[in-house]
């Protein structure tokens, strides 16, 4: 009798029928980003070079008295992009100051966690529009926990949150076209404007965005089969393409020191930024400045380092291997149904676009620029093991 009591307990837990599944997830969303705030927390605040640019920045803002307009013309001299692409992070920075005074750090760090609360809730809301079960939602929530980078970047005085917040709101956009198929342009404007406001490596995001409603709009047959011939074509092409602008580069503005540092570290052969032990042979010809984008490309993705804890990797293996198995899962089973198929798409191109940039600009010393991406691809897992569920 009570073999089979827990048998049915555990077939409703499973089938979403049990009334106390909804509790269950939120109980797991408080108790997975208390730990991540406890963490946090204890930890406190970190400033980074990049930290003190911000600040310093911030200080002109307030100065000017919030005058966006001046602002943005007092940086024109340096080879950094317009001061509008730190827009977000350097006006929420000069609010803490105005408002907090001495504390401003710590009421940023505090900013940082809303944040982090925020794009969990919109983890779960895309993954609740798809129609995956609250309990698989909630067995997820624990992998995002124990994320090596999301216990890191919300701590640093940086835009890291800000923009992977956004990021995560511009994939809940694009769910739900994909859902609804319906696009609110009004919307759309308005994520590309903060994207661009937040960070200038918002580029590949916005143009992943674009793409695919793009893609969407011409009615393109996105099968899957289709799909993965088009992953297939940018993995390989990438590299040939990048190795082709860096060649017009080089021969076309090759005296301009502003642009040097996009071919001055393939020169090198420099892989990971900093990391000497990622690093190939000088390249001498074409085919092996293409085997050095091709290596920047993997490695924008290697979980692993020399200076990594034991701990850190093997968390970092954990997280990568999650996501390999979703896809996996995906390229291996059939039947999963054309919104499952485009979100996969999405998610895919999103992220090696997005790898595909940096490999061109910079990969840097400990993955920064990896950390926007990484709750996307996390939302494969609970999508596949839906999939698993509904067919056996």
């Amino acid at each position: 009798m009570y073999y089979l009591n827990f048998k049915l307990l555990i077939k409703n837990i499973v089938s979403n029928k049990w009334k106390k599944n909804d509790k269950i997830l939120y109980l797991s969303l408080i108790l997975c980003y208390s730990l991540i705030s406890y963490y946090i927390l204890k930890s406190g605040y970190s400033m980074s070079s990049d930290s003190e640019r911000y600040s310093r920045w911030a200080d002109n803002l307030i100065n000017l008295n919030f005058n966006f307009f001046e602002f943005f013309s007092i940086d024109k001299a340096s080879h950094r992009p317009s001061l509008f692409f730190f827009s977000v992070p350097v006006l929420l920075i000069a609010l803490c100051k105005v408002i907090f005074l001495s504390e401003w750090q710590f009421s940023f760090l505090i900013l940082n966690l809303i944040f982090v609360f925020f794009s969990l809730k919109i983890f779960i809301k895309c993954l609740l529009l798809i129609g995956v079960r609250s309990i698989l939602i909630s067995i997820t929530l624990p992998i995002i926990l124990i994320s090596v980078d999301i216990l890191t970047w919300p701590k640093f005085i940086l835009s890291d949150m800000i923009y992977a917040f956004l990021v995560m709101y511009a994939v809940y956009f694009v769910i739900k076209i994909i859902v609804n198929n319906k696009i609110n342009y009004l919307e759309l404007f308005i994520i590309i404007f903060l994207l661009f406001a937040s960070r200038p490596s918002s580029i590949p995001v916005v143009l992943a965005i674009l793409s695919f409603i793009i893609i969407l709009k011409l009615k393109i047959i996105l099968s899957k089969k289709n799909i993965l011939l088009i992953i297939l074509f940018i993995i390989f092409s990438t590299p040939l393409i990048l190795a082709m602008v860096y060649s017009f580069i080089e021969l076309k503005f090759n005296y301009i020191a502003k642009v040097d540092f996009l071919t001055g570290m393939v020169k090198k052969g420099m892989i990971i930024h900093d990391r000497p032990e990622t690093w190939v042979v000088r390249p001498n010809n074409i085919i092996d400045v293409v085997y050095v984008y091709f290596l920047r490309l993997l490695n924008f993705f290697n979980p692993y380092a020399n200076t990594f804890s034991i701990l850190h990797i093997v968390l970092n293996m954990f997280q990568a291997f999650i996501i390999l198995l979703s896809i996996s899962t995906w390229v291996l089973l059939k039947d999963y149904t054309k919104s499952q198929n485009k979100i996969y798409f999405f998610i895919i191109i999103l992220s090696l676009i997005v790898a595909a940039f940096h490999s061109f600009i910079l990969i840097d010393y400990d993955w920064r620029y990896r950390f926007p991406i990484l709750l996307p691809l996390i939302i494969l897992f609970p999508i596949s093991m839906e999939h698993i569920l509904r067919k056996y």
